[in-house]
């Protein structure tokens, strides 16, 4: 089931994101704003995430859907897709070139720590690289076997992060980097935390963590990273959720776990 799953994961995914791709050629407009100004959704936004369901209903009917621009869709099999049309959807306004598409297909319901993840697929269409992973199956970056960094210390470790839409969150973001920042090699916000966790899984990083994720944005992502050998948590001892979401290979994982609850300790943030 697991490779059917893929494949249907990855046929969905590519073709979406073609399709946001020659969307963006033509112009980009926002076309409203979600929980604060600066929290922006696009017309393509909308139309891919459309056309996602459309290609998972026509394949699977029986499957639920949870993504990020509309209605929950329960379904009977017991299958869940947790799908981000743009991940990244200001990058993809400006033109930057760091926004993808993630779709994953999970067993149970679609909430982090009680689902099992099937399938996920990540598709960069700008730059054309499909990152993908199946339940005991690896990980892949266009064929390419991948495997997360391990044995990074803290000091040498180059981790990425994000910062969310409200100015209150990123005040306490902000608070938790001047404590984290010394004790680390560098940070990197690239603008889609899809990517990043691809980026963590290749060894191109070596561990993210977020505050305020949403299950779409790291549902595709987080399994690639477990399957190329990271871990996938929030803070010390407690599973991923909107609370935190940390991710890293062995060696690293549970130092910057303890690292990101001291600073936020010290930052006054509970």
């Amino acid at each position: 089931m697991g490779h059917t799953l893929l494949e249907l994961a990855r046929d969905i995914a590519i073709h979406a994101g073609e399709s946001a791709l020659e969307a963006r050629r033509g112009g980009v407009e926002v076309a409203a704003t979600k929980s604060t100004a600066t929290d922006i959704v696009t017309a393509v936004d909308r139309d891919t995430e459309a056309l996602i369901r459309s290609l998972i209903a026509d394949a699977r009917p029986g499957d639920g859907v949870l993504g990020e621009e509309g209605d929950t869709i329960d379904g009977t099999s017991g299958l869940n897709w947790v799908v981000d049309p743009i991940d990244g959807t200001v990058n993809f306004l400006y033109g930057i070139p760091s926004w993808s598409i993630s779709v994953a297909v999970v067993d149970g319901p679609p909430v982090p720590g009680e689902w099992t993840a099937l399938a996920g697929v990540v598709v960069n269409p700008v730059t054309g690289e499909v990152f993908e992973a199946s339940a005991g199956g690896g990980a892949r970056g266009n064929g390419r076997e991948l495997h997360v960094n391990a044995g990074i210390a803290l000091d040498r470790a180059l981790v990425a992060t994000g910062f969310g839409y409200s100015a209150e969150r990123r005040l306490e973001q902000a608070k938790t980097l001047v404590d984290l920042l010394p004790k680390l090699r560098d940070i990197r916000r690239i603008g889609s935390a899809a990517l990043d966790l691809c980026a963590v899984a290749s060894g191109r990083l070596d561990a993210f963590f977020e505050r305020g994720l949403n299950p779409w944005d790291h549902a595709a992502g987080g399994l690639i990273v477990g399957e190329a050998g990271g871990f996938v948590g929030g803070l010390p001892g407690m599973p991923e959720s909107d609370r935190m979401f940390v991710a890293a290979g062995p060696g690293l994982f549970e130092t910057l776990q303890t690292a990101i609850a001291d600073a936020e300790r010290a930052a006054g943030i509970e």
